[in-house]
């Protein structure tokens, strides 16, 4: 696509040209945003100003227009989101939007340019208000250098002649001496001081900023030849500096080739390569799939909602349409009573955590997509979508679960991971949901499938172990995105399959991947998923953390005591029960041994069996110590059965009064990690 680069006349943004260069882009126009007149720097939370008077050596050096524009905003929106969550509109008076108008005079000189080149390394701040801006403007987002480790991005640029050399210093260890000095010069410094204080070697946390006078890409390098060194502040602790640049010059390079040898990270770490060979020794087998006939439409269940501490679900959202209506207004009605049901609980969609979507068809997905996308702006609830084979006359069904934030600002408690743009990292998320939300120390993860990242697209040839290492991979870096000060753990792991045929491949990889083991884990063969895709995973994972009652023997004892954020240790636990033809397996996965623990149940049930046992069965579950709180605190249901057979005792089930709200998933098989071919499989949120 062509592209319009996103200038600060730093490394990054140019060293991201390189990358996308590689990727078969076509740069047309750079673009930079400065300060007003009379002002060499601005304490900007979004924008490089230091350096801006080479930024114009800078877009003649890369040979293309430059667009320039004034900041007259400031950082009126301060929070990890920008934006309404039920709209997409910007915030009026802050700097962000100065970037909007920017661009919006780009596209009108350069109506084909589909893509903004950006240098964001590890910036959320910077990376949501830009992905922001795209999405209004109906760009893409190309951030090569996104989550990338910033020793191996600082060597990559030097090999790749890259020419590079501090203008401002502000971090500890760093003086007036350091002014000027190339990144090949200055390597040696920056990893020490990662190594003691921590520092950000590629200057992610302000330490420096950079000045970039030849790239591969320039047709001529810049010389600076008049510079004045000016101390903003000088203490013990740091040295506040720049470098004005009074005046340059470009100088004009050898004809050649702008090709260079560029390092790009592999397509799988090491632990997932290891997954795709495991796989690769697994010979996927090919099943006819028989619907039963027989399978009764009572077994959905009506919509229901339920709410247990800051969490409420809402399960079985659906509405059976006349023939003649589109799959647009169903799904717009679905919407409508998802909200009603919500607001009873005083919330919104704003507040929703997850949604899965269910639908009868996958040739229905843009059509859906595009109604979905209307009730979402900033930071969209995560999200599973799968086909089903859904009862005649329903084409969609919901399920959500909702968050309740405390107190007037609903960003304090809720936490998005929602990457727009296009990187070697995991796959970007251009639909309207994000790849995870952490709230309340729980992390749920939107459904992951075997996208390349950096294309968005599948492996061709077409490749269950690629994918499945690939889904695998993209979860794993969706948590360690968010983590935070804590190691976590997963607690539910779903791996929906396109074919009943997978799941001994796919079972293989499951006993590889050892950062599930204290997790339920369940294979479910569906009818499709998207894009085509062979796996999708999908996850719920803990923090780790609970807030605990300090102990304390200065507190009386009718004192309230006071709740500390503690590290806690997950528990898994699992069993079976034989009662008449029934065997039940059952798995539970909680954060920590207390009443208030969150996490999941598992409960399977296989056989020809009866009413009596399934009763027999369910007192023997509650009977179990462990259990005994999981059973009492369940907050929904999603259950799972067999569309091949006639589960009677999910009948049993429907017609319990004591259930919490359950969603209804016809399923074409479901395997555990022992066990294959279960009936009916309960998944417990609690």
């Amino acid at each position: 696509m062509k592209y319009v680069a996103l200038l600060s006349g730093g490394k990054d943004s140019c060293f991201n040209l390189l990358h996308c260069q590689k990727n078969g882009h076509e740069l047309v126009a750079a673009a930079s945003l400065r300060p007003e007149q009379g002002k060499e720097e601005l304490d900007s939370y979004l924008y490089q100003t230091v350096g801006q008077d080479a930024i114009e050596f800078v877009a003649r050096a890369l040979d293309v227009p430059l667009y320039r524009e004034t900041i007259i905003g400031t950082a009126v929106e301060q929070g990890s989101e920008y934006g309404a969550r039920s709209s997409r509109k910007g915030v009026d008076g802050d700097e962000t939007e100065d970037l909007y108008n920017l661009l919006t005079n780009v596209k009108s000189h350069h109506p084909d340019v589909q893509g903004v080149s950006v240098g964001a390394i590890l910036s959320n701040y910077q990376r949501v208000r830009v992905e922001h801006v795209c999405q209004r403007l109906s760009l893409t987002c190309l951030c090569y250098l996104w989550q990338r480790r910033q020793d191996e991005l600082l060597s990559e640029m030097i090999e790749a002649g890259m020419e590079a050399v501090l203008i401002k210093v502000a971090g500890i260890g760093l003086t007036t001496k350091h002014l000027g000095k190339s990144l090949a010069e200055m390597r040696l410094t920056l990893t020490k001081l990662n190594d003691l204080y921590g520092s950000h070697i590629c200057g992610e946390g302000g330490e420096y900023e950079s000045l970039t006078l030849d790239c591969p890409l320039f047709k001529s390098r810049i010389v600076l030849t008049d510079v004045e060194t000016v101390i903003h502040s000088d203490n013990d602790f740091a040295t506040v500096a720049y470098l004005r640049i009074k005046n340059a010059r470009l100088e004009p390079k050898p004809s050649s080739d702008a090709h260079v040898q560029l390092t790009v990270p592999p397509l799988l770490d090491e632990d997932f390569e290891a997954i795709r060979t495991s796989i690769t020794e697994v010979e996927p087998h090919s099943f006819a799939v028989h619907l039963s006939e027989s399978v009764p439409h009572s077994l959905d269940f009506a919509t229901a909602t339920k709410s247990k501490g800051k969490w409420v679900a809402v399960t079985n959202v659906q509405i059976e349409c006349s023939a003649d209506a589109s799959i647009q207004d169903e799904i717009t009605q679905c919407f409508h009573l998802l909200q009603e049901r919500l607001a009873s609980h005083n919330l919104s969609l704003a507040h929703s955590a997850i949604i899965n979507l269910f639908l009868s068809s996958m040739d229905d997905f843009a059509r859906v997509n595009s109604v979905y996308a209307s009730f979402f702006g900033t930071s969209p609830p995560s999200r599973a979508c799968v086909a089903l084979d859904l009862p005649p006359g329903i084409r969609a069904r919901i399920d959500c679960l909702a968050f309740v934030e405390n107190g007037n600002n609903i960003n304090s408690e809720r936490q998005a991971l929602h990457v727009q743009s296009q990187s070697y990292w995991a796959p970007a998320n251009i639909g309207p949901y994000s790849q995870a939300i952490l709230a309340g120390e729980r992390l749920l993860i939107s459904g992951q499938i075997g996208l390349l990242p950096s294309s968005i697209t599948l492996p061709s040839p077409r490749s269950l172990a690629t994918e499945t290492a690939l889904a695998i991979q993209h979860a794993d870096r969706v948590v360690a995105a968010l983590r935070n000060g804590w190691e976590g753990h997963t607690q539910m792991a779903i791996y929906w399959l396109s074919e009943v045929g997978y799941i001994n491949a796919v079972r293989k990889a499951i006993d590889v991947y050892d950062r599930d083991k204290v997790s339920v884990k369940l294979l479910v063969a569906v009818k499709t998923l998207p894009k085509g895709a062979l796996v999708e995973k999908q996850v719920m994972a803990h923090t780790g953390r609970a807030w605990i009652e300090e102990e304390d023997s200065d507190y009386d004892s009718d004192e309230k005591k006071e709740l500390v954020l503690k590290t806690v240790q997950p528990i898994f636990e699992q069993g079976n029960i034989v009662t008449g033809n029934l065997t039940l397996h059952w798995e539970t996965s909680q954060s920590h041994d207390a009443p208030d623990s969150i996490g999941c149940t598992m409960l399977c049930l296989q056989g020809e069996y009866a009413d009596n046992d399934v009763a027999l069965a369910g007192t023997q579950l509650r009977s179990i110590q462990f259990l005994q709180q999981c059973l009492k605190n369940m907050l929904s249901i999603r259950s799972f059965y067999n569309v091949t057979r006639n589960p009677s005792s999910i009948r049993s089930l429907n017609r319990s009064r004591d259930i919490p709200p359950v969603t209804s998933i016809p399923s074409r098989s479901i395997a555990t990690q022992s066990e294959d071919d279960w009936s009916i499989v309960l998944l417990i949120i609690n």
